[in-house]
């Protein structure tokens, strides 16, 4: 792609950590709607500032799709006819299909529909990778390149991207809704809340680097934890109530159920 730079409709959080993961400079173009949150762009990571979203399909070959999905339509109504078959289109939009992005951005760009989630703002995050039928490996390897420096990446069928939004792309919600009912609990045990939040954050942080980078098996990670007769089998006995694991499955399920109304 003889064109460098990468441009981004839209500049919230999941365009900020993919503008973080570049490096920012003046590779980068954004059209953001908000002009107090493009300066703070311009600011941050020397993003240059379009004055419309034509001008980011002018400067850029590659434009990541990163508005709200009520607002994806007005976008693609907007730069149709300025796009060509050099274009790439990524997009993070949540619910909307390579089918939807066909018929909204035509005939032309190569098409990429991307899952990420928020923990792309500490090169940590999750993306799933869908190209449009016919997209050149290049391409894919491309768009691979750019997510992978804010974490890793997987290249998935879409049929899977319902899940996908529900497991990973809403995930960091529930983890961290996880570690602050056990701050909470820490905190109602007599401990001071701040002392309470970093033994929560630690914990879940060194326990989910840990098991990332051995690929130890789960349950035989949570049984070594386990001494017969000790403090952790005696609150698994809590935990491992059934009614727990439901209830997991049943916010993943609402979440994905949520992904398919998005279509």
């Amino acid at each position: 792609m003889s064109n460098a730079k990468i441009g981004f409709w839209g500049g919230g959080k999941m365009a900020e950590g993919i503008m973080s993961a570049i490096g920012g400079g003046s590779g980068v173009v954004v059209a953001e709607r908000v002009p107090e949150r493009a300066a703070e762009l311009r600011r941050r990571y020397g993003a240059t500032v379009a004055k419309d979203l034509r001008e980011v399909v002018r400067a850029a070959k590659i434009v990541f799709l990163a508005v709200r999905p009520q607002d994806a339509e007005g976008v693609a109504a907007e730069v149709r006819g300025a796009l060509g078959s050099s274009h790439t289109v990524v997009s993070i939009v949540a619910g909307k299909t390579l089918s939807w992005l066909r018929r909204a951005f035509g005939p032309k760009p190569a098409l990429v529909r991307v899952m990420p989630n928020l923990a792309l703002r500490a090169n940590a995050g999750m993306c799933a990778i869908c190209p449009a039928k016919g997209v050149k490996p290049s391409v894919v390897k491309k768009v691979e390149s750019i997510l992978g420096g804010a974490g890793e990446t997987v290249v998935l069928a879409e049929r899977h991207f319902d899940a996908v939004t529900a497991l990973s792309g809403s995930g960091p919600a529930y983890f961290a809704y996880m570690q602050k009912a056990m701050a909470d609990g820490g905190a109602a045990l007599g401990l001071p809340r701040g002392v309470a939040n970093l033994l929560a954050a630690q914990t879940m942080y060194g326990t989910a680097k840990f098991l990332r980078e051995s690929g130890m098996d789960l349950d035989a990670f949570i049984a070594g934890v386990c001494t017969k007769g000790g403090t952790t089998a005696a609150g698994m006995e809590k935990l491992s109530d059934p009614r727990f694991a439901k209830i997991v499955a049943d916010t993943l399920a609402a979440a994905a159920h949520r992904s398919e109304e998005l279509r």
